[in-house]
């Protein structure tokens, strides 16, 4: 376990709105005007190249399907080497940041890790992207935390994978949902995490910790108003997304998000929840009262790996994790580092300790 002294950034102030403090951790969503039938995917399927990054010679891809324990289908990109051995592979899910889609630092994650001999599947999440589920732009801390044991199942089905040696990667969101999803999970080897964020806790309690009881008590009276509002309409009311412009707005946080979703040149997707309108307004109801690290302590003896940037506003979610965790665990700070340049700067993202963690991890 790494030694981290740095103390944690205070870059990032608590707005007592909660709806500024939905824009501000960054969990906006795609409204689509399309409907779908529940469980099926939002839209029609193609192989079609559509990711933020270039497609890499080195790995085969193609779109997969498969349904989690509520019936939800999910989509998703899976990668193998191009040049595969005989033998069945070690396999990793991935999947975040939350509110992203399979398209952005998920797929790039995938497609590295496939070049480094891995079996991957980046998928997008019950009720975003690609994936179906009715209404959009809803997540849950249950159904997400699912849909990773549902890539799990996924690949312990494919032929070419070796099903004793699966692991996960969560990235940002769905790093606290990967592991919540291992302590549970019996079947994950190992898991690694990049730029976490618990999101039970931030929308809890706010970011440090610093939602008063006071304004924790009336964002749920506004959210559980909100709810007559929604079930007399015909869809539930968006919170609002990331702004279209920076122009006036100083928060860090939001300047750092806003770099990166609404960047046509880095990370901008259509399909993408923060690159787009914003999640439902009642979408943290679930999360407030359902802490997602409860049991963080039962992964162990499977060893995890967090990462995380030394200015990250985030990294404190990080260095929670691994003290409460139990060994074997290891966190690696990343200095000089955002919680963003982790989605998508791959000279900084830390690939070759991924591989090597994975590579001594994913034994049968």
């Amino acid at each position: 376990m790494a030694d981290t002294t740095q103390p944690i950034p205070a870059n990032a102030a608590v707005d007592p709105s909660r709806r500024n403090l939905l824009k501000t951790v960054g969990i906006t969503a795609a409204a689509f005007g399309a409907a779908s039938a529940f469980g099926r995917p939002l839209r029609a399927q193609s192989s079609d190249w559509d990711k933020t990054f270039p497609q890499s010679d080195a790995v085969e891809h193609s779109k997969v399907e498969f349904t989690n324990r509520y019936g939800i289908t999910l989509v998703g990109d899976l990668y193998t080497p191009a040049e595969r051995p005989s033998d069945a592979m070690p396999a990793l899910a991935v999947a975040g940041p939350f509110g992203a889609v399979k398209e952005q630092a998920a797929g790039l994650y995938a497609q590295t890790m496939a070049e480094r001999g891995f079996v991957t599947l980046a998928f997008d999440p019950s009720y975003v992207g690609e994936s179906g589920g009715q209404p959009r732009s809803v997540a849950s801390p249950d159904i997400n935390t699912e849909d990773f044991m549902a890539a799990v199942d996924f690949l312990g089905l494919h032929e070419g994978v070796d099903r004793e040696r699966i692991g996960i990667i969560g990235i940002c969101g769905f790093g606290g949902m990967a592991l919540n999803a291992v302590a549970a999970d019996k079947r994950v080897k190992a898991v690694a995490t990049t730029s976490m964020y618990d999101m039970s806790r931030v929308m809890a309690k706010g970011y440090y910790d610093s939602l008063t009881d006071e304004q924790r008590a009336a964002g749920l009276e506004q959210m559980s108003r909100q709810r007559w509002e929604d079930a007399a309409s015909s869809e539930p009311a968006l919170a609002g997304g990331l702004p279209d412009s920076l122009d006036g707005i100083d928060d860090p946080v939001i300047r750092m998000y806003h770099a990166y979703y609404k960047d046509s040149e880095r990370g901008y997707h259509p399909r993408s929840v923060n690159s787009n309108d914003g999640w439902t307004v009642t979408n943290p109801l679930s999360f407030m009262n359902m802490p997602l690290l409860t049991y963080i302590d039962e992964i162990s003896p499977r060893p995890m790996l967090v990462i995380a940037g030394s200015e990250a506003h985030s990294r404190y979610f990080s260095e929670d994790a691994v003290a409460a965790a139990a060994e074997p665990k290891e966190l690696m700070i990343i200095e000089g580092a955002d919680h963003v340049d982790l989605y998508d700067q791959v000279n900084i993202i830390p690939f070759d300790k991924l591989q090597s963690f994975f590579e001594e991890h994913l034994v049968a």
